[in-house]
């Protein structure tokens, strides 16, 4: 059986392949090419291999869950071979697998473990402890590594060789995210194979696929940034290079020494590696930025140092990515994330849910078939979708061009004695000032105004003042957007995928 090319697979028809088991299906065409690299151990797996190595672990979820479709298995692990293999032989098994980020409190993992219906919960020996307190009553707990509890099973790799692959639907629900919740409560996204597979086929036809491709992926898998690689160069049949957590040094060896040829990265994590002295190896094709907003300046020194980036914008109810900017045109057309990927629809709207006009502000919504079929929550599903899509509560607009610009947030508007201000538009002018790496702009409750405008600022030149700062901003913005309360800070605040946590960020100012 081979898999068909995706960049010639048809665009109203991206999910035309033979199989919802895709790793059974490139192992079945490519069983010699590489699957997975471990760049910590070293150790690597071919796609038989490694498909030999998912139906172990199959056999292993089942004994110890009586696995099988619709069921729903929480992972509660760092990035790794083993939260891969887990991901291929949940899907495998019909069942969904539910990802929990490590890095949340307890009481926030049982609520999501709880609304999720688990079925059972996966946990490593750091995270054991964790897993053991956050399980729904009655929900069995499986470590991949040697337990050290009794209420913790040893997840084993046993005989795979009596499992068989269920015959299960590609629409049907294979992932459960949980959204990073900076302005809310998380809401729990449902994604299919479907959207999996037509994401990875939108990217392809953007970034492009060679034969000798492998993607680091040294994000949490835990986000959709981090597993969507995997996912993607199992459909290339190409290599994903796993890394357990980024390290600027580490980094860039392991893109050095193992030939990665793509990356991805949020502007942190690429700010660290530039700021390391890190120059990109010939091999690098693309580093794929995503996560949050990218500051200007970084971009310019991509271009300064020849770093190939491709600033994205997406969300974890598209499948990761909706627009993506080559180089080029992030180079030339600074700001922008570049034009939608092939099969998604953006349309820009208004308050009134009317499409907007080229140049005109609008709320970004989503069409295709990366999109979410809903929510956990059907209230939350109702309320998030439109006539047009899927509305993700961002603000941008089409250039002539047809390139995307993200410009903030519905919900962040700020109204301050009756103005209404944007939030990026104080970002932008902030950041352009000298002596400041990075800043968040966020509304104060404010008993005489309302709401004031804030700005928690990362500065690169200690010797710059709050009133120097709010002077250079009078340059350029109106006096009711210029910050009345500015604190300078080491680091922004950001949520474990990178984008700004904007109730910290407000919480650390309200006190100011």
């Amino acid at each position: 059986m081979t898999l068909p090319d995706p960049s010639e697979w048809p665009v109203d028809d991206p999910v035309a392949y033979p199989t919802p088991d895709l790793l059974r299906v490139r192992s079945d065409a490519s069983p010699d090419n590489l699957a997975l690299v471990d760049a910590e151990s070293g150790d690597s797996w071919s796609y038989d291999e490694f498909d030999r190595r998912v139906a172990r672990r199959l056999a292993g979820l089942q004994r110890d869950f009586e696995l099988g479709p619709g069921d729903r298995v929480g992972f509660l692990l760092n990035t790794g071979v083993p939260f891969a293999d887990l991901y291929f032989a949940t899907a495998r098994a019909g069942a969904t697998a539910v990802l929990l980020n490590v890095r949340l409190d307890e009481e926030t993992l049982a609520a999501q473990s709880k609304r999720a219906g688990l079925d059972g919960l996966v946990c490593s020996a750091d995270t054991a402890d964790v897993a053991v307190d956050v399980a729904p009553d009655g929900v069995p707990v499986a470590s991949v590594d040697e337990p050290h509890s009794p209420a913790v099973d040893a997840l084993e790799l046993r005989s795979g060789d009596e499992v068989t692959p269920v015959d299960s639907d590609a629409g049907a629900e294979r992932l459960l995210l949980f959204t990073s919740g900076t302005t809310g409560e998380p809401k729990g996204v449902r994604l299919t194979l479907d959207n999996l597979v037509s994401s990875a086929v939108g990217s392809d036809h953007r970034l492009g696929v060679v034969p000798d491709d492998r993607w680091l992926v040294c994000l949490p898998m835990y986000h959709m940034g981090g597993l969507a690689p995997l996912v993607r160069s199992t459909l290339y049949g190409t290599t994903t290079v796993l890394q357990s957590e980024f390290d600027p040094d580490a980094t860039a060896s392991v893109i050095e020494e193992d030939d990665v040829t793509g990356v991805s990265l949020v502007p942190t994590m690429l700010k660290r590696l530039l700021d390391a002295g890190w120059t990109p190896p010939e091999h690098l094709r693309f580093v794929l930025l995503g996560g949050g907003p990218t500051p200007q300046p970084l971009i310019d020194r991509c271009e300064s140092r020849d770093v190939p980036v491709c600033p994205t914008y997406g969300a974890t109810e598209t499948a990761s990515q909706v627009a993506t900017a080559l180089p080029e045109t992030a180079f030339e057309h600074q700001g922008t994330v570049g034009t939608p990927l092939r099969g998604t629809t953006v349309t820009i709207v208004d308050d009134m849910g009317d499409s907007r006009r080229t140049g005109e502000v609008g709320e970004i919504v989503v069409d295709g078939p990366t999109v979410t079929p809903g929510y956990l929550d059907e209230g939350h599903t109702a309320a998030a979708f439109g006539r047009h899509g899927f509305e993700t509560g961002d603000l941008g607009y089409h250039d002539d061009g047809g390139r995307l610009w993200v410009v903030g947030r519905v919900d962040d508007q700020i109204v301050t004695g009756g103005e209404n201000v944007q939030p990026a538009t104080v970002v932008a002018t902030i950041r352009r000032l000298s002596g400041v790496e990075d800043v968040a702009v966020v509304g104060i409750p404010d008993p005489e105004w309302g709401e004031r405008v804030g700005a928690l600022v990362d500065r690169s030149d200690a010797s710059l003042s709050v009133s120097e700062l709010r002077d250079r901003c009078r340059d350029d913005l109106a006096d009711h957007e210029v910050p009345k309360t500015v604190r300078f800070v080491e680091a922004l605040p950001r949520t474990a995928s990178g984008t700004v946590d904007r109730e910290r960020a407000r919480s650390l100012l309200d006190g100011e």
